[in-house]
C-alpha cells in the first residue's frame, strides 16, 4: 500500500481572495501567502489592511462597472484559486426588508459572487489548467430566520450555485465547493449586533454574547480558523472533493 501525504504548500498558485478587508477574508489571504501562493486582493477601498497581497485592486462589485473591470483583471491574471469572499448582510422582518434591501444583498452576495466564479472559471478553461473555486456561504443559507431573510436567500443561492458549478466544471478539473461558517468573530460582527440590538430591542453586546455561548464549543469563531479550512480546499490535500459545503460552526448546524 502507498501512501501520498498531499502537500498544502501553495507555491507557484495565484490565489484570488474578494472581500481582502473582512477579517475571513484577511485571515484566508495571510494563509494563502504564508504558504507560498501569490496573493490577489480585492475589496471596495484602495487600502488592503495586510501586506501579504502582490496585488490588490478596488472594486465595487456592487456595480456593472466594479464588476466588468473586476473580471477583466481575472481574465488577465487566471487565478487558481479563488476565495469568493465579497458579501453584505442587513436585517429586516419580510414587513420590514423591501425590495432595495434585496436588491443590495442580491447584487453583491449573488450576483458579483457568480460573476466573479464565472470569470475565474472561463479563464482556467480558457487555459487548459486546473482550480478551485471557494465560494463563501453561511450557516444562515441552511435555514430561514425571522429577521435575516434576503440574506439567508443568498447565502442558499450560494450553496446551490455551487452545486451547479462543480457538476459544469468537474470534467475540467475545476472543483468548486463552499464553506458555510456559523457565528465569527469579524468586524461585521459589530454591525450584526447593533441590528439585533434595533431589532430585538437588546443592549449593545448581548446578542453577541448570547451567540458565542450558545455554540456547542462554546464561543465565536475566529477568521484564523475559516481560513485553515479554506487552506485545505485551495490545496491537494482535497482533491478529491468537490459540491460540497463544509460547515465551520463549531456544531452550530448538525447535516
Amino acid at each position: 500500500m502507498t501512501f501520498d501525504a498531499a502537500p498544502t504548500d501553495l507555491s507557484g498558485k495565484t490565489c484570488l481572495v474578494t472581500g481582502a478587508n473582512g477579517g475571513i477574508g484577511q485571515a484566508t489571504a495571510e494563509h494563502f501567502a504564508a504558504l507560498g501562493a501569490r496573493v490577489l486582493t480585492t475589496d471596495v477601498g484602495d487600502a488592503f489592511a495586510s501586506d501579504c497581497a502582490s496585488d490588490h485592486r478596488a472594486f465595487d462589485l456592487a456595480s456593472d462597472d466594479g464588476l466588468a473591470a473586476c473580471c477583466e483583471w481575472i481574465a488577465a491574471e487566471t487565478p487558481d484559486v479563488l476565495f469568493n469572499n465579497a458579501a453584505l448582510f442587513d436585517m429586516g422582518s419580510v414587513l420590514q426588508a423591501g425590495l432595495d434591501q434585496y436588491d443590495r444583498l442580491f447584487s453583491v452576495n449573488v450576483r458579483a459572487m457568480y460573476g466573479v466564479m464565472q470569470a475565474v472559471a472561463d479563464a482556467l478553461v480558457s487555459a487548459g489548467r486546473p482550480g478551485s473555486i471557494i465560494n463563501m456561504a453561511s450557516q444562515a443559507g441552511h435555514r430561514g430566520e425571522a429577521l435575516v431573510a434576503h440574506y439567508c436567500a443568498t447565502k442558499a443561492a450560494v450553496i446551490s450555485y455551487t452545486q451547479s458549478a462543480a457538476l459544469a466544471l468537474a470534467s475540467s478539473k475545476i472543483r468548486v465547493n463552499a464553506i458555510s461558517p456559523g457565528v465569527i468573530d469579524t468586524p461585521m460582527w459589530e454591525t450584526v449586533d447593533s441590528l439585533f440590538a434595533k431589532f430585538e430591542n437588546k443592549p449593545l453586546g448581548q446578542k453577541k454574547a448570547e451567540v458565542g455561548e450558545a455554540v456547542p464549543l462554546g464561543y465565536m469563531g475566529h477568521p484564523f480558523e475559516v481560513a485553515r479550512v479554506a487552506v485545505f480546499l485551495a490545496s491537494d490535500q482535497s482533491q478529491y472533493m468537490t459540491a460540497q459545503t463544509i460547515s465551520v460552526d463549531g456544531g452550530n448546524v448538525l447535516r
